[in-house]
């Protein structure tokens, strides 16, 4: 029996905002198009609720007509992003670094199969916790809001720890085309894209995918 192989999560720029949706909305239609992408993790800039409505209903559909899941993240949102997602169409909401008791909450209110995603997991013991609170994946490594990212070892070495131990699913993001044989090589469900390798100037999605379907077969 083969090893079920890792697809793509790609995540969006940071403060994504109404004037950015038409382009991304093209390159996300580009992106699932040119590899196996479960899922897109789409960060927006606060905004009131119904702004933000109307813009996850303008972006869903590149992601959502391919089959790939809609997960909204919001930092710095202090409304209802539960409200946000499911007034929207999309599939979850996404935090990171979430505060204390806020998944445990969350999943509570996400009780209909929409998906619960947790990263900023630097600590082993905050990305066990997010798995006990009922996460749907965990996600190592990535920009926080402010452009700071944990450095690469470190994401290498959290994705191997926590696919060696547990159950839940892990993202493990790469920042770079270079990254991406080690993180697959750790049996992550899900290989993360920074929004630098998958839009914009120098993206080949299709080579990314051929990396990963490379370290799938040597393994």
């Amino acid at each position: 029996m083969s090893e079920p192989r890792t697809r793509l999560a790609l995540l969006t720029p940071h403060r994504v905002e109404a004037g950015d949706a038409d382009t991304l909305a093209a390159a996300l239609t580009a992106a699932c198009a040119a590899g196996d992408v479960a899922a897109v993790i789409l960060r927006l800039a606060p905004s009131d609720e119904r702004s933000l409505v109307n813009l996850v209903k303008r972006v869903a559909p590149a992601a959502q007509g391919t089959g790939a899941a809609l997960v909204v993240a919001c930092a710095g949102f202090s409304g209802d992003l539960v409200s946000v997602a499911a007034r929207g169409g999309a599939d979850g909401v996404h935090l990171d670094k979430p505060r204390d008791g806020a998944l445990a909450e969350l999943r509570e209110r996400l009780d209909d199969g929409r998906i619960l995603g947790a990263g900023g997991h630097e600590q082993k013991h905050a990305a066990m916790e997010a798995g006990e609170a009922g996460a749907d994946y965990v996600m190592f490594g990535g920009l926080y809001a402010d452009g700071v990212a944990p450095d690469a070892a470190t994401v290498l070495d959290r994705a191997a720890w926590w696919t060696e131990i547990f159950e839940t699913p892990c993202i493990a993001v790469a920042h770079a085309a270079g990254e991406v044989a080690a993180l697959v090589d750790t049996g992550a469900e899900f290989l993360g894209l920074e929004s630098a390798l998958w839009m914009g100037e120098g993206a080949d999605v299709a080579a990314i995918q051929a990396m990963v379907d490379a370290a799938g077969k040597a393994a």
